[in-house]
């Protein structure tokens, strides 16, 4: 193996160093490429339920379209995550960039909803690429002490891209002239920037490894992965949690992940390394993103459905709604990482931000289709700042415990537990939904003709009102009751962060250290 670390028109910068102009440079290109991502996933969230109806989509069919893309990231997360530590980081987040533009594309043009749940394949390909090497790179480049410097940005960046995508698909949405199609053409000159900006900023060491990447343990992993989340997306709507489709597709998925294991363990270059798993840090780190996936995007994700069919907001007003959320996010993630960067004090920051996720979510189950404003919008920034405080740095912690060269490896396991937590949450919960709102209008009016009853996703501005009300009553209920599964979920995330050892965070990059591994395997 070898490695490049000095950069163009810097001949003379230390090996595996950038100084603070490069850093800053590059950054602004990877903030980019993590604002596209963002922005492109959640322009959707207010328009879908307008997108589903125009499309003659089912309420099963709402939860496809978003978990589709939640699947390809899942499984495609470990790929890029080795990938990472074997080829060209910069090379491989362009690409994931490309293929977010030709997804994106592709769901702008959609005639109808097959296709447009076929292109968001496409795009949590590229997520996946996404979510793996940004916080790859941001490793590589800064030092697990200054990294939390740099949350602000992120958290910054997260805030603008999350609020802003609601919002702006939702003003889309209410202008005739533009229509839900725009959310999907929007993101495509940003990721065609974000593109050329890295070209122009990313500067990283070249690294030459010769080794064999496991391609049939990753194809084992994400078909024993989709089968799973599958399973999970189908139960309970199309067939029933006990029946013979649950027990051949989970033996199934279990039998393929079972075969997966048992390849990784005998290949040279593993994509997810069981050895990784012997860190005390990465298995208590990788456990708590799992959970935090499965409590938070479980629940979070049907937000602005409540919005829209049981509190009757516009998808515009739904996106203004989500702010408390974001402002705590975006506060709680700059104070955190500021002061973790000055006292090297990590871990009361991990418990008092699971601790506050919890309360969140618990206070959610309250709400129905008459909270009030206000309260809501409390419980949804207590909610906020917990995230702020733990998602981000449950990450910052495992990248401190791990190898250089591991470093594409370990975040890339996070982020897939992390986006496996949320698959299995979205899908399952969204079963859940279906059938307690299908359940509950049933119990109130009976079957509803033309949508609401579960199956089609109703335009309750086009119903009588006394069937208005019941709907907007049931998704109220049902919604409440999401997070009010979520909560004891999140309450695990409390336990295995308390169980985390405190440990100095490293004053090097990701870069310096590797080139110190480097050299000491030469020596050895």
């Amino acid at each position: 193996m070898s490695v490049s670390t000095t950069g163009p028109g810097e001949p003379d910068a230390a090996p595996g160093s950038m100084n603070r102009k490069q850093v800053l440079e590059a950054m602004s290109g990877l903030m980019m490429g993590i604002f596209v991502a963002l922005f492109a996933s959640t322009v959707v969230a207010n328009a879908l339920p307008r997108i589903v109806s125009e499309l003659g989509g089912s309420q099963s069919s709402y939860t496809w379209v978003v978990t589709t893309e939640l699947l390809a990231m899942t499984a495609t997360v470990p790929l890029w995550g080795k990938l990472s530590d074997l080829y060209n980081k910069k090379l491989l987040i362009q690409l994931s960039l490309g293929l977010f533009v030709v997804g994106s594309l592709v769901a702008g043009f959609a005639g109808n909803i097959e296709l447009l749940i076929g292109s968001r394949v496409a795009q949590g390909i590229g997520a996946g690429g996404l979510t793996a090497l940004a916080q790859v790179i941001m490793a590589a480049i800064v030092s697990p002490r200054e990294l939390g410097k740099y949350s602000g940005i992120f958290g910054a960046v997260f805030a603008v891209g999350t609020i802003g995508g609601p919002l702006i698909g939702g003003v889309m949405v209410d202008i005739s002239w533009l229509g839900w199609r725009w959310c999907f053409f929007l993101g495509v000159p940003f990721a065609i920037a974000a593109i050329l900006l890295l070209q122009r900023t990313l500067n990283l060491p070249t690294i030459r490894r010769e080794v064999k990447v496991d391609y049939l343990g990753a194809f084992l992993i994400m078909t024993g992965v989709s089968t799973l989340l599958i399973w999970s997306s189908l139960a309970g709507h199309q067939f029933a949690w006990g029946s013979w489709w649950t027990v051949g597709l989970v033996t199934a998925g279990v039998v393929i992940l079972a075969l997966a294991v048992y390849v990784e363990s005998r290949v040279a270059e593993p994509i997810l390394p069981l050895s990784l798993f012997r860190n005390h840090t990465v298995t208590l780190t990788t456990l708590a993103s799992f959970l935090v996936g499965v409590a938070l995007f479980g629940g979070t994700v049907f937000l602005s459905q409540y919005f829209q069919l049981s509190l009757g907001k516009s998808p515009t007003v739904a996106g203004l709604l989500s702010l408390p959320m974001i402002f705590g996010l975006l506060v709680s993630s700059t104070v955190s990482g500021q002061v973790i960067s000055r006292t090297g004090r990590w871990k009361s920051h991990l418990l008092l931000g699971s601790a506050l996720m919890t309360a969140g979510l618990a206070l959610l189950g309250m709400i129905d289709a008459h909270t009030n404003l206000v309260v809501l919008s409390a419980f949804m920034m207590v909610l906020g700042v917990g995230v702020g405080m733990l998602m981000q740095n449950l990450v910052l912690v495992a990248q401190n415990d791990v190898d250089a060269h591991d470093l594409g490896t370990a975040t890339s396991t996070l982020s897939f537990f992390r986006s496996l937590g949320g698959s299995i949450g979205v899908s399952a919960l969204g079963a859940v939904l279906a059938n307690r709102v299908t359940a509950l209008i049933t119990e109130g009016i009976g079957p509803l003709p033309g949508g609401g009853d579960g199956g089609t996703v109703p335009n309750v501005a086009t119903l009588p009102e006394p069937i208005a009300t019941v709907v907007r009553t049931a998704y109220g209920e049902a919604t409440s009751e999401l997070f009010l599964i979520s909560a004891p979920i999140a309450l695990l995330v409390i336990v295995a962060v308390a169980f985390l050892r405190r440990k100095p965070l490293k004053t090097q990059s990701g870069n310096e250290r590797l080139t110190e591994e480097t050299a000491a395997d030469a020596v050895a």
